[in-house]
């Protein structure tokens, strides 16, 4: 304080000091400008400097040299006047209670806890979780994309954990509670307003009279204490709601194996989309076309034969300078028949269990691609673009010709019921005709932009039927042949050329096969859940294309090939329940006489 002033002056200029230095914000130093002090007093607080480039206010010279003398702007001064000097940031003083008690809303769960976050930012939920208080639509996944596969045991502990910490952290209102359980009975005993204590009802005056709780607390807390069950004798650290839902049974996670358990060598293995060359019989037998030669497999025995070779027959046609070679082969659905389709147009038929041929039919003016059996009908497609209807216990090479396609046909598919036909071909168009006696087509699709091979009727619900697209479409489609509204009921990108499509004979999935691939992972197995196309499981392991896929008659293995001249055999399906009635018809090696049509 200067001398010489009076009092009512000094404590002006205390004040009118403290309010300039009160503009300067906490994160600029004071001026350190020095300046004669000032002889008159300000009647005014100066005006703030209009220059933003400093990032802080200027203060008067004058004003300055007051607070220098009054200690303000120092640290000692700063503890004489119980304010905080400039160059450190200014602390509020709060008050807190003893405890901390947050505010558990259940409505919360979803953006502090999040199991499955976001990549870039694995720790945090996302920002757009945060602003509207509900996730965001997914986004579109590929097959050939990492991370693509769902992890059914991490799936599953994940949503155990997720229930789990809900309940401890909000309550059992957010889980599902026993309707024995005290908690429930606590709930409907607790008054609607805790607030309103209800009054305790008088009794007279007796020794061991029944007094009941004061307080609807002291009421809740302890109502249920008689129960056993009763949170107050329980020594776990969880609520009894928890430990139900640990101790409740869970549904077995199937595991699969992602190494197949038998390779075969298949030299002369051809690599070409258009071909069918591997096939699974009734009889568990495998039959494989390999340049002219067939080779049959028997999975009891492991035993390999030799069934012909189709250039060494009577009336064999070389084509283009090349001997005669197999493009196609299917086997009958029950019993030892074998349609084998050539590179000259013929077709076939053998007794593979007497090693005989029993007939060989005509009619295509090129290559057989695509085989098909009904019963005892035979249905051929061929790049001649036309499809044979035949009836092997006739004489005659074919009853009828159907040429709507305008390329070659390369894939062909009787559903169960055998009363539909679906017929797909190079040039990108679907077919489904209604029985052998149809002229027309009964639906005609034309959604896919590549070649149709990959066909597959639904074993499990009637009409379904799944095609898949070349490199060019990559999609897999579904179509209601029923209802046939002329339109795809879903589709899915696989982000791969589809080669081939199987449906499971145990359950409602989906096997594909896949070539040429735009992503890091190619030339893969892939097992999708049906309907909701998720997928369970990714198999690699071929080097090129797989081209070809069977299935074992208990259907539980597949088999696939490639271009690498590899066969490789996985299981991938469960077991069928042992009432499941298929077993009675023949689908199985135990059933295999079962059933006569």
């Amino acid at each position: 304080m200067q001398p010489g002033l009076p009092t009512g002056v000094a404590v002006k200029l205390i004040t009118t000091s403290l309010k300039n230095w009160r503009s300067i914000p906490s994160c600029a130093a004071p001026p350190t400008r020095s300046c004669e002090p000032a002889t008159t007093l300000p009647s005014a607080p100066p005006p703030r400097s209009t220059n933003t480039g400093l990032g802080r206010d200027e203060m008067s010279n004058s004003d300055n040299d007051r607070e220098r003398d009054l200690g303000i702007g120092t640290s000692a001064g700063a503890a004489r006047a119980g304010w905080e000097s400039p160059t450190t940031p200014r602390k509020r003083n709060r008050e807190y209670g003893d405890r901390f008690i947050p505010s558990r809303t259940p409505t919360l769960t979803p953006q502090s806890y999040s199991l499955h976050s976001s990549p870039s930012s694995p720790s945090t939920p996302r920002t757009k979780r945060r602003q509207t208080g509900r996730d965001p639509p997914p986004e579109p996944r590929l097959v050939g994309a990492a991370g693509g596969e769902v992890d059914a045991v991490k799936e599953e502990s994940n949503r155990a954990f997720s229930t789990l910490l809900s309940n401890e952290l909000f309550g059992p209102s957010t889980a599902p509670i026993p309707p024995s359980s005290p908690s429930s009975r606590h709930r409907a005993a607790a008054p609607a307003s805790p607030k309103t204590p209800t009054t305790p009802r008088t009794r007279p005056n007796k020794m061991f009279s029944y007094m009941p709780p004061p307080s609807p607390h002291m009421a809740a807390v302890s109502a249920g204490l008689d129960s056993p069950a009763h949170d107050k004798y329980s020594v776990s650290p969880v609520r009894w709601e928890s430990q139900r839902m640990l101790q409740s049974p869970r549904r077995g996670v199937r595991k699969i194996q992602k190494v197949p358990f038998k390779v075969l060598d298949a030299p002369d293995l051809a690599d070409d989309f258009y071909l069918n060359l591997v096939d699974w019989s009734s009889t568990n037998i495998l039959g494989v076309g390999l340049g002219s030669s067939v080779y049959l497999w028997s999975a009891h025995t492991s035993k390999v034969t030799q069934l012909c070779n189709v250039a060494e027959l009577p009336g064999s046609v070389s084509v283009d300078g090349d001997p005669e070679h197999v493009t196609s082969l299917q086997w009958i659905q029950k019993g030892n028949h074998l349609a084998i389709g050539t590179s000259s147009g013929a077709v076939q038929i053998w007794d593979a269990a007497a090693c005989r041929h029993l007939r060989t039919m005509s009619g295509h003016a090129s290559r057989v691609g695509a085989l098909a059996w009904s019963s005892h009908l035979l249905t051929s497609g061929s790049r001649d673009r036309s499809i044979l209807h035949r009836d092997v216990r006739e004489p005659a090479h074919y009853n009828k010709r159907l040429s709507t396609h305008r390329q070659e046909v390369c894939g062909l598919a009787w559903n169960a019921e055998e009363d539909q036909l679906a017929s797909g071909g190079n040039d990108n168009k679907l077919f489904i005709w209604d029985s052998m006696r149809a002229d027309q087509p009964l639906w005609r699709y034309g959604e896919h932009t590549a070649a149709v091979k990959a066909l597959a009727w639904n074993p499990h619900h009637r009409g379904i039927l799944a095609s898949g697209g070349g490199t060019a479409d990559r999609k897999i489609r579904f179509w209601d042949t029923v209802k046939g509204n002329g339109k795809s009921t879903g589709e899915w990108d696989t982000g791969s050329q589809v080669c081939n499509l199987m449906f499971s004979k145990t359950t409602s999935e989906l096997v594909s096969t896949h070539g040429y691939s735009g992503s890091q992972i190619q030339n893969q197995i892939a097992l999708w859940r049906y309907p909701t196309m998720t997928q369970v499981a990714t198999l690699t392991g071929h080097t090129y294309r797989v081209l070809y896929l069977a299935m074992s008659p208990d259907g539980q293995t597949i088999v696939t090939g490639a271009g690498d001249e590899t066969l490789r055999f996985w299981n991938v399906f469960p077991p069928a329940p042992k009432n499941d009635k298929r077993r009675d018809d023949g689908e199985g090696p135990i059933g295999t006489l079962g059933r006569i049509r």
